[in-house]
This record gives structure tokens, sequence and C-alpha cells, in this order.
């Protein structure tokens, strides 16, 4: 067994770290909140993922949805399940993904999100600081450890796979975007509704290519505008 393991070790990995400050801090039948996870552990990826990659190895972490007295930034830890942080069960309730399968999944979704669209290094138009890195979602939450098959899998940029983290106090209501869907020409709420139902927007064959130029090298692109802006004469 390993012992004195602390999560403000920063070598550990994310989920490790979630599950001994949850262990530490928190403890079985304790109240916390996700701003005060992410303020502990400051600078890893995806802390709001890798908590609730704990749920398959036993943890349970309820929400204001299952625990009415909670409010809605508030979770509560019912029970602590297996050690994590322990060799023996770092992997437990985590699903496998293949390199063979990560590339597939990448490159039948073009190498962009399907959520918002954004291919690999591209800058978010709202934060033109913040460049796009693509990453893997999966299409509903797991509950099981079982390996993860592509049909399984999307192509997420780690905003949308982290939507909750990047919400803010300007998130819409409802009836805000209700409001937009109703301004949206006839064809334009007959594509929103598609997108809905499948869950993400389909790609055109220009959006394709795009999401295939953007995962090349730097120098490899450059070449290829060169290439077309020949071709196209300009």
């Amino acid at each position: 067994m390993e012992t004195g393991l602390s999560w403000r070790n920063e070598s550990l990995g994310t989920r490790i770290r979630v599950a001994l400050w949850l262990r530490d801090e928190v403890g079985e039948g304790g109240i916390f909140s996700k701003a005060r996870l992410r303020g502990a552990i400051q600078g890893a990826e995806q802390v709001d993922r890798r908590m609730r990659d704990l749920r398959p190895a036993g943890w349970v972490i309820k929400t204001y949805r299952d625990k009415p007295s909670l409010q809605p930034d508030q979770l509560y830890l019912e029970v602590v399940g297996l050690p994590v942080w322990e060799r023996e069960h770092r992997a437990a309730g985590l699903r496998q993904i293949s390199g063979k399968t990560r590339r597939f999944v990448y490159e039948r979704d073009g190498h962009m999100c399907r959520r918002c669209g954004h291919a690999a290094g591209e800058p978010y138009a709202d934060d033109p600081e913040t460049r796009v890195r693509l990453t893997l979602g999966h299409v509903s939450p797991h509950k099981s450890g079982s390996a993860a098959n592509a049909e399984d899998l999307i192509t997420e940029c780690a905003r949308c796979n982290e939507t909750v983290k990047h919400l803010t106090g300007a998130q819409l209501t409802k009836e805000q975007v209700w409001d937009r869907m109703a301004e949206l020409p006839k064809r334009g709420k007959q594509d929103l509704l598609a997108w809905m139902r499948s869950d993400c927007r389909p790609l055109t064959p220009t959006e394709k290519v795009w999401g295939m130029y953007r995962q090349l090298p730097a120098a490899v692109r450059e070449g290829l505008q060169r290439d077309l802006e020949t071709l196209m004469g300009s």
C-alpha cells in the first residue's frame, strides 16, 4: 500500500490528487464546491472530469439534483470509493482508449471539435488568446470501467469537454436562447434541430479539409497555403 501521498504533490495525476483532496479535506459526509476543488488543485487540466472519473471506482458524489438540501454549486461526498492513489487501483473505473481507436475517432471527426466546430490549434473567436486543444469525450457519461469503443467517443475541444468549468455569470437563460432560435429562418431552424438530435454540428467538405490541414505541422501548412495560392492564381 502506498502511504504518505499528498494531494499537494503536483507530480501525481490529477485524478489521484482529486481523490486525495476529497479524502483529506472533505471526507465522507462532507460538502464542497467545484470552485473550492479547482482552487486547491490549480494548474491541472480537466479537474471536474477527473472528479467524475472517480464515480465508476465506487466514489459516490452527489449534486443538488440527487440531494435537494444542497445548493446548485455544492456537492456531497457520500462514499469514498477505491483508493485510486494505490498502484493496483489506479485504473479502476477508467475506460482505456487504444491509440488505434484514438486516431480513428480523430480522423472520423475531421480533427475538429464536433461540439463547436473548431479545429486543432485554431484561436477561439471569443478568446483569441486561447487556441483549441482537441481531446476525446464520451457521447454518454460512462458508468463502468469497460473499454471505450469508437462509437462511444467524440472529438471535443478541451473547452467543450469541460463546459461546466467555463460557464460564467453571463450564461444565457433558456428564454434568451429560445429568442435567438425563433429568429432563425426556416432552414436555420431545420439545421439546428438536426444538430440537436445528433448532438454535434456536421462538417462541410471544406471544414473537413480545414480540420485535416490544421493538424499538420506549421511548416507543412505554410507550404500547402503557397500551393493553393499558386493553384488559385493569387
